[in-house]
């Protein structure tokens, strides 16, 4: 059972990303999932979660900019990024519960490095 997130890089000031997330070996639909990130330096924050039913919550930095639609059919998060800042540079993890059997358990994925330049 395993999140596997890809899709970071480097894009300029102005510039859009999408991150993925996939999940495997575990039941994903059922359960909240969220990303955080990392900047060199700091604490790892929350930036987006999304229900089981599609409700959405951002943090404020990036509300307006970033949207985190899932599709339960495919088992995949994404991080859709627009109007990308400096400050959005950090390492991207995705984050939630996936039920393997009669076993729920919480799991990160590895991290997705976005670089934005200035």
């Amino acid at each position: 059972v395993q999140l596997q997130a890809s899709g970071g890089g480097l894009v300029q000031t102005g510039g859009s990303l999408r991150l993925s997330c996939a999940a495997s070996g575990g039941v994903f639909s059922t359960y909240p999932m969220s990303w955080y990130r990392q900047a060199p330096g700091e604490q790892r924050d929350l930036v987006a979660t999304v229900t089981s039913d599609g409700t959405t919550t951002y943090a404020d930095s990036v509300k307006g900019r970033f949207t985190i639609p899932r599709d339960n059919a495919k088992s995949t998060l994404y991080l859709e990024m627009n109007s990308l800042k400096p400050e959005d540079t950090a390492v991207y993890y995705c984050n939630g519960k996936l039920r393997r059997l009669f076993r729920v358990a919480e799991y990160w994925g590895q991290g997705t490095l976005v670089t934005v330049s200035s």
